[in-house]
């Protein structure tokens, strides 16, 4: 059961590292919601649900985002810097 846990934890992370990092990064480049879901081929709507971590990103669209901001996905997925 522990073991669930924290996976589960874990993934709680990861999806709040991705918003943090998403938000960060659309700051700091000066790029909206609506600019980057238009870059990416999604609604908006789509991009505040991650980065309110209401919804996880298929892998394809965390390529697609690195790929607008020329990082790496690690650059996504992992702590914010």
């Amino acid at each position: 059961m522990q073991y669930l846990y924290n996976i589960r934890m874990e993934q709680k992370r990861l999806l709040k590292n991705i918003a943090d990092n998403i938000r960060l990064l659309r700051t700091k480049h000066r790029i909206s919601q609506e600019l980057l879901a238009e870059k990416i081929q999604m609604s908006n709507q789509q991009i505040s649900s991650i980065e309110n971590e209401l919804s996880e990103p298929k892998l394809s669209t965390i390529i697609k985002i690195a790929e607008v901001f020329n990082v790496t996905v690690n650059d996504l997925i992992y702590d914010p810097k």
